[in-house]
């Protein structure tokens, strides 16, 4: 019985070993992942540790998880795609207690037939080594007992729990790694004092000497920051095809938008581009405001039945195997712009256009901003919408630049601008209802966004194919779209 069991199993992981044939080959190579963790390391303090852990599981209800999402951090050192793992990288080489020496250790999930017939196949200890290129991995419950003396090093680092994780009965899970870690580091009560260096009080009840261990949860948050601001040639092919497919969403909604259309059909539209350019996920949840809802910045419920004649703000990015784009174009859901929607459609392209010429290397990262508002609020000043820069401010209310790549706000140190880092340059004016304004600008929102690449020889945006120009959208939109042909039965 034992034998046919133990055969059972086996076919099981043969059939979950087939089940993987096909994937894309255009992934991130492992080298790249081993190439970020030596320039982390490079960048660590002397005798110091760092601590990675997987994203959590997130339950969506009852018994239903959201998909997982990796951790972008962690996927930018390791490539590893599943939850419940940990990765240790030391600044200096230590050594085991067979004479061998490492300055990395993974820990991943465990294989498991039972399991992975049910949620799919596990890389296990065999496929980090083989597939993502460690030389010393390890399955979750080693971790629990790692021998790692962590009152050794001058710095630990990691970053702040935010403890969204649960307990199950995986006796290994990320609940079980992150205590595991909080008590070799001797965190009481699971209390994290944020951003200091301090020795930390045992509990009296334990009866035990209270060791000096250093954390630091704001130097790994800086180095990170700095590695990731920065793309590589790798990076870039997946950002920009990211970006592209998302462009090309635009592209086809405006050539299929009709003022019959509800919110929740453009931005189906959109999505099912992603999918047949290859985009695993959208980069965050899409945004399609019509009307006065577009004046709502991150308006992300989207069930306005009929679009109608208004403009219809539409903010959304394909997310390319780990990559997401942030490009926003704005459109009048008739296939023509008002008078008044022109006006303040114009003053925006005018805006970004001076945002886009500001993003060279040697300027910072607020020059963008400083360009583009003060387009902005000389025009909404002009139209008599704004009586000073005060006054325009709260129809511009946002930022103009971010970082994008494995984060659609990537992490960087915001400080100049340099080569091969990819930023947005997104002005917008938001006139909501109520306003103190003439109300013949009510409800007109507008905000044009695209993904600028900084080089050596100026921007290159690279969500151009996506038009911008109030005249080039208008002709697009008269073009006929194939989705235009897709007829389904009408349900009672």
């Amino acid at each position: 019985m034992k034998a046919q069991f133990a055969f059972v199993l086996s076919c099981l992981a043969c059939l979950m070993t087939f089940a993987q044939d096909g994937l894309p080959e255009d992934y991130l190579s492992k080298e790249f992942h081993k190439g970020r963790r030596e320039a982390l390391r490079k960048n660590m303090p002397d005798n110091s540790v760092a601590v990675f852990f997987a994203n959590p599981v997130r339950n969506r209800a009852n018994d239903v998880e959201y998909i997982y999402h990796q951790d972008p951090n962690f996927y930018y050192l390791t490539g590893y795609k599943e939850p419940h793992a940990v990765l240790v990288i030391f600044s200096d080489n230590q050594t085991d207690i067979n004479g061998n020496t490492y300055n990395e250790r993974l820990y991943v999930q465990e294989r498991n037939a039972r399991a992975e017939q049910w949620t799919g196949r596990r890389l296990g200890v065999e496929g980090a080594i083989e597939r993502l290129g460690f030389e010393n991995a390890f399955v979750g419950r080693d971790f629990l007992n790692s021998g790692i003396d962590f009152t050794t090093f001058d710095n630990v680092m990691y970053f702040s729990f935010k403890d969204d994780y649960r307990d199950t009965r995986n006796s290994a899970d990320l609940y079980d790694l992150i205590q595991s870690f909080k008590s070799q580091i001797k965190l009481i009560n699971n209390y994290t004092i944020e951003n200091k260096t301090e020795d930390i009080e045992v509990d009296a009840n334990a009866n035990v000497e209270a060791e000096s261990v250093k954390r630091d949860t704001r130097t790994l948050s800086r180095l990170m920051a700095g590695l990731r601001e920065i793309k590589t040639p790798e990076e870039l092919v997946l950002l920009k095809k990211a970006v592209r497919i998302s462009a090309m969403g635009q592209r086809e909604i405006m050539k299929a938008m009709h003022p019959g259309m509800s919110e929740t059909e453009v931005q189906g539209v959109h999505e099912y581009i992603y999918k047949k350019y290859g985009s695993e996920y959208e980069g965050y949840p899409s945004i399609v405001g019509a009307g006065n809802n577009g004046c709502v910045l991150h308006y992300i419920e989207n069930n306005k039945m009929k679009v109608e004649n208004d403009l219809v703000l539409m903010d959304l990015g394909a997310e390319y195997h780990g990559y997401t784009a942030d490009v926003t174009r704005t459109i009048p859901a008739n296939g023509k712009f008002s008078k008044e929607q022109k006006l303040i459609y114009d003053i925006v392209y005018e805006a970004q256009e001076a945002g886009i010429a500001a993003t060279v290397i040697g300027n910072y990262m607020q020059s963008p901003d400083a360009a583009a508002r003060q387009v902005v609020y000389k025009g909404l000043i002009d139209l008599g919408i704004a009586k000073d820069d005060t006054d325009a401010r709260q129809y511009f209310p946002h930022g103009t630049s971010h970082h994008i790549g494995l984060d659609v706000h990537d992490p960087g140190l915001y400080g100049m601008l340099e080569a091969n880092m990819v930023i947005t340059v997104e002005p917008g004016i938001y006139i909501p209802e109520g306003s103190d304004c003439d109300p013949k600008w009510y409800g007109i929102a507008v905000r044009i966004e695209d993904d600028i690449l900084i080089t050596e020889n100026g921007p290159v945006n690279l969500s151009a194919e996506a038009p911008r120009t109030s005249r080039d959208i208008e002709k697009l939109m008269k073009e006929k779209s194939v989705l235009g042909q897709l007829k389904l039965p009408k349900l009672d």
